[in-house]
């Protein structure tokens, strides 16, 4: 604080001072000795006593003439009683003073200083000031507010008292009673509301003179008074005058604040008050900041409101990190005095916005514009809290920002904190609010704000300890669960979990408000299930170490509850148990807890092991939750150290293994031969040899009652728990149990898989047969996701031998696992089966529809295998395709009729059984199709004698797609992401030359299943309607962090597999026919006659799948945010050299090294591949073309999360050049002709990737109008109808458009000419909102492109007269109405510059009415037919089309610029032009095409039946 120099004022001796009256205290200022008296003589002191006598004689008289004029005008100013006496009419007495005074100035001199003398006294001066008594009434105005009435004394009088002020600077005043006795306020109190100044700037400069020296206390009272003393005269001064003060001294803020509110200052000056406070915000103390801020906000105007909101966010110091040590002090003394402050502030800027809409609109727009993390503060976060609490439609644009803020990394959580975080007391008030902030963010759809909702949660549940709060938070975190909505149940869930393991103790007399998300477990999957008993326990954990009631009770409920789940015969509820069961033992059995004390008689160890075994004897005759249970704990056992009884008990139980399903050998062979159903067994499979002392016993075990086949049924489940448990207690290997890896399995004899063998076989052995299979390949997938551990870097200490000897056992296993899947495909084939399921699936499956899928789907199995059975000839397969078209056409769009299991497999891309034999290879490549062919028509050459009852040739064909075995693939076990390692491993070195054929169909099969998990991780949940049926892809427990990082070591090795697919497809040579045999038969395989491998099949598909799989790894959100990984993977797959073509297209050019050099590389890598495609397999070339736009969306996506600067830019110019490159292969690919007989159907079934290569095109094309204008009006219309018999020539150009495909080509027209349109109207907008500088040449611009769209879409909906198929119609009228609708935003354009365009403009309406008119009768032919595909669409298309009729007469009528404009009904005619002859017309009318200025001339004696109206403009 400066404290300003007080200057004492010189004063006269006061000569005989009376007494103050009895009964008023009064303080006198102080005496001053004179200087003077240290020079006395005595001659001066003679002549001092002279002159003061004479002096005083002086005084007398002129205070005797100050009495006598105030008594002739009716004053009494000697009043012994007290203050002076006034005359009633105060009016009359300073009329005549006035004139008495203005007559005479010696009069007026005489009686000035005749008051002077008189005030000389305290007491006198006083007496004057007080308010005086008059006649007839009470006391009334002070003699000297009379006196200040007066005009010729006035300024004088002002002068006086202003200069008495200083001699009142030293006292003090905090002792006076009342006002009275405060001599400066009486003072102070005569210049208010005077009613004239007779020279206010002289008494202005004066009152500024006194005031620069006044104390701190008397300088507030001045200026905070300035506005009703001074008056709006000298406003400038006055302004000029107050900014000195704050300078000199910021404490005198708020009544500066005071005066500039109540001053009525001009606009300048408003603006300069408003700088100078801004300038104060810093420099002010904090518990005036809340008054700056009200003044600065009520003076906010729409001109200075942005600076005013700007102002504050940048200066106000609000909250920041909290003060371990002030936090303290708080918690003892109550709150603080910053923390009151701040409380203030909040509630000024509160009051402030609540009702001043302006400031609330202005902070939003504010806030919208800031797009960086570190220009947000804390403040904002509070600003926009005070919005919301205030109400109003401005509550949602609140959220939405918030959301906004949070999605693009603006709002951090410590943002957050620095609100939170040691200011509960400043928080509480606005509780309510912020929890309704969460509520918002907790239920939103994108990942990154729940997480911020779950922090805001935590955050307050820490802050605030009292049960109210804890309740609120609690309350609303359980109306999320019951919510419904998965991920919001799922991100409520995970804010409960950490909660629970942060706060378990406090959160035990509040578990009654958790309990309520058991009301809803019926609704949850297991992963949601997991959360929610994790929660209880956390809970449980606590409880049982705490002593109090409620603990034990909770402890005991929680127990008594996942037991009676458990115990419960429904599978829905026993689920719950088990998975209750097993989260309570990995609390009570964990490790790292077994020195936590238990308050209940039993130790936490002897209630794990009891829940153990009740689970386990529950489960012993189920086989599903049998299975389940395995399952569960497998999870627990890898994820949580349990304590060592706890493993001895799960020990002895997997001790049982070897008896339930293995038997001994003897020398590598049965010791007995046996048959099982009349089936022979034989051992398949054995890689030990004669070394192997065991063997799998999968054909007895199948043979047996149906409990043993449940018992093959847990053999997976029990197998991976067997070597989990052996990992943990062995460190990692499985040295114990590396027999079962090379054992042999017991199966059926080989030779029933030939064609007598097989139709000499039961229904009941053929049952037999396929289950035996189906287990086997359980078998072999388990024993690959446990052996893949040893070789995938999770164990060290195997050695080298040991490694090699495990891998070369694991390809062979692979071999063997798809030599399996392919026999099982085939015999289910020849023999549907309803094959049993080898895990409970409840990965997503919720549990209220667990009963109804198994019902639908043993119904579905029934029906299946009818309909297999009563295909006995190819007429029947027609009947059935009729059918289901039939239906399809019963209801196009799809909605009526209720979706089944088999149209569920169908959507996620399995085919069912029935569907095998009618579906053809489309897909695959001459060469392909070719290879194929030729292999069946030789097996059935061979074999055409032996048919089966199903008439079809009994082909094993490897690694082709087993579509019958995929319609139940949800039933099989998933391999785990170790089994994708075994891709890393080289050659079998039992091949004898370097063919990679061989091993091809092995990584095949891997790269099947990298690409499903791929899937899996991208692909909605929600896109399968019944996620039931979705097949597991085992990453349940595995994050996408976790499962890139396993990928990773991958990429080197997908690019030297696709590196040798190519290369077998490209150059077609003929492979060594031995490998597959030779290698199988090494594996254990046997010798099945009607066996066949195709290399150009496998190889395309090997080449497929690493396309998808690289397009979809480079998008996803990890590797985006991973630039080592990005790079590793754009690293695999680079060319030898990088065409200097595309990087001189680049600038700067990129250099190697860097990932924009890596993107080019990747680029030019498969665009040779591109290339060399077309050749021989469109179809692959296809799925090059869409990993090429991969890499251009993975490219933008880079280039999106970049900051600005050097890098983006780089990365940036990579864009333009591929985007041109890749426009020209899509070109290419639409221009190739194939070479094979036959084209029409050669195209027909790939409308899709026509549809997608034609898109590429078109948006990459250098101007996406001048494409769409040449295809739509020139190409498109050459293509004949679906009528026209005659063969198709490519004149146009694209083989790839022919009407086959012609469909898929118009509705992308369609598409990409709207997307057009749209892009137009944005420009336009933007054009409108700077009219000032629009160009002549960018108005004509906008118009050509206008006019090119519109030509597109007039050609488009023309073609319907030629084409009558009903899809081209529908799309006509629902593209065409919605082109419509978009092109009226641009009336607005057109009609400000039809003045100056106005022949382009009408030229361009008349042109749209072409399209208009067609679509006209469209509908009316649509609504006469009954065709519901188009009705559907009508009602908004009529909407539009009446919209565009209006707006072309509001136009014309605006512009008025000569045209006329008619309005009528449209004949009723048909497409062909023709009349329709159910109307009657008074006279004929020409063909309204022919004379478009006069379109509607006679239509208005025209009455059409469907009375839709149509305009013309004509000039």
């Amino acid at each position: 604080m400066v404290f300003l120099h007080q200057v004492s004022s010189r004063k006269r001796p006061p000569a005989n001072a009376g007494a103050a009256p009895p009964g008023v205290a009064f303080v006198a200022p102080p005496k001053i000795a004179s200087s003077s008296t240290n020079i006395i003589n005595t001659a001066t002191t003679k002549r001092s006593k002279t002159s003061g006598k004479e002096r005083e004689n002086e005084d007398f008289i002129l205070i005797e003439k100050m009495i006598s004029l105030l008594a002739d005008a009716g004053v009494t100013l000697l009043n012994p009683g007290g203050p002076p006496c006034l005359p009633s009419d105060l009016h009359k007495l300073c009329r005549l003073l006035d004139q008495r005074l203005s007559s005479d100035a010696s009069l007026l001199s005489d009686f000035l200083s005749g008051f002077n003398s008189y005030t000389l006294k305290p007491e006198n001066l006083r007496r004057v000031l007080i308010s005086a008594c008059r006649d007839g009434s009470s006391r009334s105005e002070s003699l000297v507010r009379v006196l200040l009435l007066v005009a010729p004394l006035q300024l004088k009088l002002q002068q006086v008292l202003l200069e008495k002020l200083p001699e009142y600077f030293d006292v003090d005043m905090s002792c006076t009673a009342s006002l009275e006795n405060d001599v400066p306020r009486l003072i102070l109190n005569q210049f208010r509301w005077l009613d004239f100044l007779v020279d206010s700037e002289a008494f202005t400069d004066k009152l500024l003179e006194v005031l620069s020296i006044c104390p701190l206390r008397l300088k507030k009272e001045i200026i905070g008074s300035l506005p009703e003393i001074v008056g709006d005269q000298n406003n400038k001064k006055l302004v000029a005058a107050l900014e000195q003060m704050l300078q000199e001294d910021s404490a005198v803020v708020v009544p500066v604040l005071d005066s500039f509110s109540n001053l009525h200052l001009d606009d300048q000056l408003q603006e300069q008050v408003i700088t100078i406070s801004l300038s104060c915000i810093r420099n002010v103390d904090a518990e005036h900041v809340p008054y700056l801020l009200r003044f600065l906000m009520l003076s906010a105007t729409p001109g200075n409101v942005r600076r005013i909101i700007s102002q504050i966010r940048e200066q106000l110091k609000f909250v920041g990190v909290p003060d371990c040590r002030s936090a303290h002090h708080r918690k003892i003394k109550g709150k603080a005095l910053a923390d009151n402050s701040e409380g203030l502030i909040l509630e000024a800027l509160r009051s402030t916005l609540r009702f001043k809409n302006l400031l609330c609109q202005e902070i939003l727009k504010e806030l919208k514009c800031l797009d960086k993390a570190k220009d947000h503060k804390v403040i904002d976060i509070w600003l926009l809290m005070l919005i919301h609490t205030s109400g109003g439609s401005l509550q949602k644009g609140v959220m939405k920002i918030i959301k906004t803020k949070i999605i693009e990394g603006c709002f951090k959580e410590a943002l957050f904190d620095q609100c939170i975080d040691g200011h509960g007391d400043l928080v509480r008030d606005y509780f309510p609010s912020f929890l309704s902030w969460c509520e918002y963010l907790l239920a939103c759809k994108e990942q990154i704000v729940r997480e911020y909702g779950i922090h805001m949660y935590t955050s307050l549940f820490a802050e605030f300890t009292d049960n109210y709060s804890r309740q609120e938070i609690l309350g609303a975190l359980v109306t999320h669960v019951g919510s419904g909505v998965g991920y919001e149940v799922s991100s409520a869930l995970d804010n409960m979990v950490l909660l629970s393991s942060k706060y378990a103790e406090e959160l035990i007399p509040l578990s009654a408000y958790i309990n309520g998300i058991l009301d809803y477990l019926e609704g949850f999957n297991i992963e949601k299930l997991h959360k929610v008993y994790e929660v209880f326990g956390y809970l449980l954990l606590s409880a049982r170490s705490s002593a109090n009631s409620v603990g034990s009770s909770i402890a005991n409920e929680l127990l008594m509850i996942v037991r009676k789940q458990v115990s419960n015969p429904d599978l829905k509820y026993k689920k719950m148990g088990l998975i209750g069961t097993l989260r309570t033992v990995s609390c009570l059995g964990n490790a790292n807890n077994s020195n936590c004390p238990s308050s209940s008689q039993k130790t936490n160890l002897e209630d794990a092991l009891e829940l153990l075994k009740a689970s386990l004897d529950s489960c012993k005759s189920l086989t599903l939750p049998l299975i389940m249970f395995y399952d569960e704990l497998i999870a627990l056992l890898e994820n949580t150290p349990l304590q060592p009884k706890i493993m001895e008990w799960i020990g002895k139980h997997v001790g049982a293994f070897e008896s339930m399903f293995l038997s001994d050998l003897e020398g590598g062979q049965l010791p007995v031969e046996d048959s099982y159903c009349g089936l022979e067994g034989e051992l398949w499979m054995n890689l030990d040899g004669d070394l192997s002392p065991i063997c799998l016993n999968i054909l007895p075990l199948v043979s047996c009652s149906t409990q043993s086949t449940s018992s093959l049924q847990i053999l997976p489940a029990n197998f991976l728990l067997l070597s989990v448990v052996e990992r943990l207690t062995n460190q990692g290997s499985l040295g114990g149990i590396d027999a079962l890896l090379g054992c042999p399995f017991l199966l059926p004899s080989h030779k029933y898989f030939g064609g007598p063998g097989w139709q000499s076989l039961t229904g009941k052995q053929k049952q037999a047969v396929c289950l035996s299979l189906y287990h086997a390949t359980g078998w072999i997938r388990e024993l690959l996701n446990a052996f893949s551990t040893q070789v995938a870097g999770r164990v060290n200490s195997a050695s080298q031998a040991t490694r090699e000897e495990i891998i070369a056992k694991l390809l062979k296993r692979l071999r063997n696992l798809v030599f399996l899947e392919s026999l099982l495909n085939t015999s289910l084939k020849l023999y549907p089966v309803n094959l049993p399921e080898l895990h409970l699936f409840v990965e997503h499956s919720e549990p209220s529809f667990l009963n109804k899928r198994n019902h639908r789907h043993n119904m579905e199995k029934k029906n299946e295998q009818k309909k297999v059975c009563e295909r006995d000839s190819s007429d029947d397969k027609k009947k059935q395709r009729k059918k289901m078209k039939a239906a399809e056409n019963s209801d196009p769009n799809g909605k009526l009729r209720q979706p089944t299991i088999l149209d569920v497999l169908r959507k996620a891309g399995a085919v069912t059984t029935q569907e095998v034999l009618n579906e053809g290879s489309s897909s695959l490549s001459h060469t392909e199709k070719s290879s194929q062919h030729g292999m069946y028509k030789e097996k059935e050459s061979q074999h055409g004698e032996h048919s089966n009852e199903t008439n079809e040739p009994a082909v094993v064909e490897i690694s082709a797609v087993t579509k019958v075995l995929n319609s139940q693939r949800f039933k099989f076990r998933p391999l785990l992401v170790d089994c994708l390692s075994i891709l890393t491993f080289g050659k079998n070195q039992d091949s004898c030359c370097a063919d990679p054929a061989a091993e091809l169909p092995l990584h095949l099969y891997l790269l099947q299943d990298l690409h499903y998990k791929l899937d899996y991780l991208t692909i909605p949940s929600k896109q399968f309607q019944l996620g039931g049926l979705r097949v597991p892809a085992g990453l349940s427990r595995v994050t996408l962090c976790e499962f890139v990082s396993k990928i990773r070591p991958l990429f080197p090795s997908l690019r030297k597999h696709f590196d040798a697919a190519f290369s077998i497809l490209k150059e077609g040579a003929e492979t060594c026919q031995e490998h597959w045999s030779t290698q199988s038969t090494s594996a254990g395989n046997p010798d099945i006659p009607d066996l066949a491998v195709s290399n150009s099949l496998v190889a395309g598909s090997v080449v497929r799948e690493i396309l998808c799989c690289f397009s979809k790894i480079l998008n996803l959100p990890d590797i985006q945010t991973d630039k080592a990984v990005l790079s590793d993977l754009l690293g695999a797959f680079q060319p030898v050299k990088v065409p200097n073509s595309l990087l001189s297209s680049i600038q700067p050019i990129p250099s190697p090294g860097n990932i924009d050099y890596q993107y080019c590389g990747a680029y030019s890598f498969f665009e040779d591949v591109l290339d060399s495609d077309l050749s021989f397999s469109f179809s692959i070339a296809s799925e090059v073309l869409v990993t090429l736009e991969s890499i251009m969306t993975s490219v933008q996506t880079s280039v999106d999360k970049l900051p600005e600067g050097k890098g983006k830019h780089t990365i940036q110019g990579v864009l333009p050049a591929l985007s041109k490159r890749i426009g020209g292969s899509a070109q290419k690919l639409l221009m190739h002709q194939q070479e094979y007989e036959n084209l029409d159907n050669g195209w027909r079934n790939k409308g899709e990737i026509i549809q997608r290569i034609l898109q590429i095109y078109l948006k990459n094309s250098k101007s996406t109008s001048d494409p769409l204008n040449e295809l739509a009006c020139s190409i498109l219309p050459q293509v004949p109808s679906g009528k026209t018999k005659t063969t198709q020539d490519t004149l146009h150009g694209f083989p790839t458009l022919c009407p086959a495909t012609f469909v898929v080509w118009y509705r992308v027209l369609h598409e990409e000419n709207l997307a057009v349109l749209h892009k137009l109207v944005k420009e336009v907008v933007l054009l409108e909102k700077r009219k000032a500088d629009v160009q002549h040449e960018t108005v004509k611009g906008l118009l050509m492109r206008l006019h090119q769209s519109v030509n597109v879409v007039v050609s488009l909906v023309n073609m319907c007269r030629i084409h009558d198929k009903i899809t081209v119609h529908a799309m006509a009228v629902k593209y065409g109405g919605k082109f419509v609708d978009s092109f009226l935003k641009v009336f607005d354009f057109l009609q400000t510059h039809f003045r100056a365009h106005n022949d382009t403009i009408i030229q361009l309406v008349k042109e749209l009415q072409k399209a208009t008119r067609t679509i006209q009768t469209l509908c009316s032919e649509a609504k006469g037919s009954k065709q519901t595909s188009i009705t559907t669409k009508i009602p908004a298309t009529k909407r539009s089309l009446e919209r565009f009729l209006f707006q072309v007469k509001a136009l014309l009528h605006n512009t008025a610029n000569g045209c006329s404009f008619w309005m009528g009904n449209l004949k009723h005619k048909d497409l062909s032009g023709q009349v329709v002859s159910s109307q009657l017309y008074a006279e004929g009318d020409d063909d309204d095409n022919e004379k478009p200025e006069q379109m509607g001339a006679d239509d208005n004696q025209a009455a059409s039946s469907e009375g839709d109206g149509e305009a013309a403009p004509s000039a």
